[in-house]
């Protein structure tokens, strides 16, 4: 694998439902490597309402739910849309690619923008984090796109069905920074990870200003980063400007948060 720097690429992961201290305390030894290599936050906060949907459309459009128009998990057009992650990267004629288990997540763009969509259903199989992850890997190294976006669906399944922070979600948990884990072992090293979650959750359920649903971890490892950094504040409405500043292209002028750059 080369060490030699080329221009910047991103990868995407989000861990849907992962909390920041099931993170921490999961069991996994990468998710206290994690703290050491990148610059983080594990007080960054999702949008509201704190639904999977929403906050996917926030994240990629970098604007509340209320400008977006999506409060649920079933897409509303927007009335003035914005131009997302994709359509920006696409403009300046980036190669982008989603590796998704969650069929909803095809909204996150317009149609004919991405190079590739690669999907197979959370609800079909088990362990679908496993069968994603390699999928992403083998393409990320066959043919370098310069953003890629890895969906993990396991955690949140888990929770609805068991349970936040239970034995079988905190197991979820401890797999899901082991497809990090892959990532980060497996791919170029000119590439920038951003590792985030859409939201947290409680008892069997999310949605709410609860800081357990409210609150995110939000990880940038790569060459641009300090490792064992922590940042002071961090929004989820800051992915999509941090991914197109690493990536030298301008944010689309309606975007609300901050380049962590």
């Amino acid at each position: 694998m080369e060490d030699t720097l080329m221009s910047e690429k991103v990868i995407l992961i989000l861990a849907d439902g992962m909390r920041p201290d099931a993170m921490m305390s999961c069991g996994h030894p990468f998710a206290q490597k994690m703290t050491e290599l990148a610059t983080y936050s594990l007080n960054a906060q999702t949008v509201f309402p704190s639904v999977t949907l929403p906050c996917h459309v926030s994240l990629f459009h970098s604007v509340d739910p209320s400008r977006h128009g999506t409060t649920t998990n079933t897409y509303t057009p927007q009335v003035r849309p914005i131009d997302g992650i994709v359509e920006v990267l696409k403009r300046n004629k980036k190669k982008c690619a989603f590796f998704i288990t969650w069929d909803q997540l095809r909204d996150l763009c317009r149609p004919g923008k991405l190079d590739v969509c690669d999907f197979i259903s959370c609800y079909n199989y088990q362990d679908v984090n496993e069968i994603i992850t390699p999928r992403a890997i083998k393409y990320i190294n066959e043919q370098q796109p310069d953003f890629l976006f890895l969906y993990l669906a396991d955690t949140d399944n888990t929770g609805h069905a068991l349970g936040w922070m239970g034995p079988e979600y905190m197991k979820d948990a401890h797999d899901a920074i082991g497809c990090v884990e892959e990532v980060y072992n497996s791919i170029p090293k000119d590439y920038t990870i951003i590792f985030v979650a859409d939201h947290g959750g409680h008892d069997r359920t999310h949605g709410t200003d609860s800081p357990e649903d409210m609150t995110i971890p939000f990880f940038l490892i790569g060459p641009r980063f300090e490792g064992g950094k922590v940042l002071p504040e961090a929004s989820l409405k800051d992915v999509a400007p941090t991914v197109a500043k690493l990536l030298e292209c301008d944010p689309a002028e309606e975007w609300e948060g901050t380049a962590r750059v």
